[in-house]
């Protein structure tokens, strides 16, 4: 892994700000009022619940798939 890959990538404060503003229809005082789960429940409630966690069948399946190497 290179160190650009390991780098968290910046928060997209422009989609979330057109998200809140643009399909909310928030007010600015409303949106920097919300915490950020009150946003992710709006979120969810337009476009639907992620996947979630995998369950213990699923993760053992990726870890048979995808085992874990010695990579020294």
């Amino acid at each position: 892994m290179n160190a650009a890959a390991a780098r968290p990538r910046p928060f997209p404060w422009n989609d979330v700000m057109g998200f809140a503003f643009g399909v909310l229809r928030l007010s600015p005082q409303a949106f920097w009022s919300m915490t950020p789960r009150e946003l992710n429940c709006a979120l969810e409630a337009l476009c639907g619940g992620g996947a979630g966690a995998p369950g213990r069948n699923d993760l053992d399946r990726l870890m048979e798939r995808f085992p874990d190497r010695d990579l020294t």
